[in-house]
């Protein structure tokens, strides 16, 4: 089974692509098969465990996870990205993975737009890119993350048994903004504990991304993130987008914002009139490789 690894901004996965030469191989894992032919997907063990092998630092390829993309009904999209965590997990959206997503799929010739729709847990997200004029290859992609849901009417919140107020924002994925003091160590603070607090707290009963923040100035911000399903991880899309919308509901932040994480810079504007993200970051091919697959 091919592959390709890919990254945006350090938020690495490995990225599989399904078609019907793929199907022909014999040795090919069933559990990969019934993603490929629309066999409900969310509980397959034996798919989560491929991917937890895959995403393994040690003794697999090494990931933050797993995508699969295939194409989608062109009445509606043109492809679908299906990700999961490193945990196996089935994820509902990665800003950094779909970037990726438009990279591979037009550097690959599978489609000749520059732009085009993705479909992620029945969400439809809109890419536009453009090649680099001299190497020809796709650098940067911006991506229609849609509206922002608040889930209260005030900023932030404060739940007793947890360490730190937050500001709840779901950009198709829950997360939990918290904006930390001036003059706060962000590189050496401990995310590993309260992320996970937070994640396994039954104020978020499907878990959350947590996002740790230093505002610099009304345009520039820091961010480390502690991801459901995967840990800490060098930089988030989805996360990124709710650090826009939370700071700008707090008064730390203009709409637009850049987010300096330990992957790379993001940048993110929210467009209140029509109430849309967009998101905009890189999109770098790692390597290719084979799988060795058995029956």
């Amino acid at each position: 089974m091919n592959f390709t690894k890919m990254h945006g901004c350090g938020n690495d996965y490995i990225y599989i692509w399904l078609d019907d030469k793929v199907m022909e191989d014999a040795l090919l894992p069933e559990c990969v098969r019934a993603l490929y032919e629309g066999a409900p997907d969310m509980v397959n063990e034996k798919l989560a465990e491929l991917v937890r092998f895959l995403s393994d630092r040690h003794f697999g390829i090494g990931s933050d996870g797993v995508i699969f993309i295939k194409r989608f009904p062109k009445i509606i999209a043109d492809f679908e990205m299906m990700m999961y965590n490193a945990d196996g997990s089935r994820g509902l959206m990665c800003g950094n993975g779909i970037r990726c997503v438009g990279k591979y799929v037009y550097e690959n010739g599978l489609t000749s737009k520059k732009q085009i729709d993705v479909v992620s847990c029945g969400n439809i997200y809109r890419l536009t890119y453009d090649r680099n004029k001299i190497t020809g290859r796709i650098d940067y992609v911006t991506v229609d993350m849609g509206s922002p849901v608040i889930p209260v009417p005030s900023v932030p919140v404060s739940v007793q048994d947890l360490p730190h107020p937050f500001t709840p924002v779901s950009m198709g994925n829950p997360h939990a903004v918290i904006f930390l003091p001036q003059g706060t160590a962000l590189e050496r603070l401990d995310i590993e504990g309260p992320g996970t607090r937070f994640m396994h707290h039954p104020y978020f009963p499907e878990g959350v991304n947590t996002e740790y923040v230093i505002v610099d100035d009304a345009q520039s911000v820091r961010m480390r993130v502690y991801e459901r399903g995967s840990g800490e991880t060098l930089c988030c899309g989805t996360g990124c987008c709710a650090v826009c919308v939370a700071g700008a509901l707090n008064g730390f932040t203009a709409d637009s914002v850049t987010v300096h994480t330990r992957g790379g810079d993001i940048y993110c504007e929210w467009n209140r009139k029509e109430n849309i993200i967009y998101m905009t970051g890189p999109a770098v091919t790692v390597y290719e490789g084979f799988i060795p697959t058995e029956p």
